[in-house]
């Protein structure tokens, strides 16, 4: 016990922090519709990560991370610009072909490389058990950052949110909101994404959000519910990672997927019992 609590320590921190913020957002991604956009945002921050190791950065140094950020925030204006009033075309589509593309173009940069394989293995599940105490505090600053500028403007955002036809009568710039929900998204998505890698980071977004939606139906219920799955989910998979010597962020991510199907199960027991 003393040694599972000295290794994991610090990555269930950083996977609490994780929790904190992606839940709040998660809420909002699901509101919107556009379920993969955190997975296309984290693909395109971990192309700009390739882009600088071949250009011979360190993925340490900062001049990677801001080149990371950048190409976030080229994502963020991409999806701001793609959301009209009538939408033929769901972005949702528009997300996943920016999805394939990114992953596409990183696989044909990191090729490259001499070790390719093993960073494309690191983008998508990351490393979150070598975490160091100056990541998780970078990504926790920027997580608060990103928390109050949304506490400040909550009203904006939950509005275009939930009914962007409303927030446009009332005089809200709906595209420019979009904009800086995609880029502060991206923000933490960018600081979070060479830690947690894209599928655990996708994980965090999207799945203690789901299982809150099910039972819950207001904002301070959902996020409640949605943080205390995110820290139960966490831990679980930690200790499996730990006691049956598997990768923590794969274990965390099927213990997430294994707790969203019997979560849903319970839900549609409960359902069927109530009719």
């Amino acid at each position: 016990m003393i040694g599972f609590m000295h290794i994991m320590t610090l990555p269930f921190f950083a996977c609490l922090i994780l929790t904190g913020i992606f839940t709040y957002l998660g809420l909002h991604v699901i509101e919107r519709g556009v379920i993969f956009v955190d997975l296309a945002l984290a693909q395109i921050a971990a192309l700009g990560l390739s882009f600088s190791l071949v250009l011979g950065l360190s993925i340490e140094s900062g001049y990677s991370y801001w080149v990371s950020l950048g190409f976030a925030m080229l994502g963020a204006a991409t999806f701001s610009l793609t959301r009209f009033k009538k939408q033929r075309i769901p972005q949702e589509v528009i997300i996943g072909i920016t999805y394939v593309i990114s992953a596409a173009l990183m696989i044909l940069v990191l090729s490259r490389s001499g070790e390719g394989d093993e960073h494309i293995k690191e983008a998508l599940v990351g490393n979150i058990l070598l975490v160091s105490p100056q990541e998780a505090l970078r990504v926790f600053m920027v997580s608060l950052a990103v928390g109050v500028f949304h506490l400040i403007y909550r009203r904006n955002f939950i509005l275009i949110s939930q009914d962007p036809h409303e927030a446009s009568k009332q005089g809200l710039n709906v595209r420019l909101w979009d904009f800086l929900f995609y880029a502060s998204l991206g923000l933490v998505v960018t600081s979070a994404v060479k830690l947690a890698g894209v599928l655990l980071v996708f994980s965090f977004l999207i799945v203690p959000a789901t299982c809150a939606i099910l039972f819950a139906h207001s904002i301070r219920k959902r996020l409640m519910l949605g943080w205390i799955i995110g820290t139960f989910v966490s831990l679980l998979g930690m200790a499996a990672s730990y006691y049956l010597d598997f990768p923590t962020g794969a274990s965390v991510v099927c213990v997430f997927g294994c707790i969203l199907v019997s979560l849903a199960l319970v839900k549609a027991l409960v359902g069927e019992s109530n009719a």
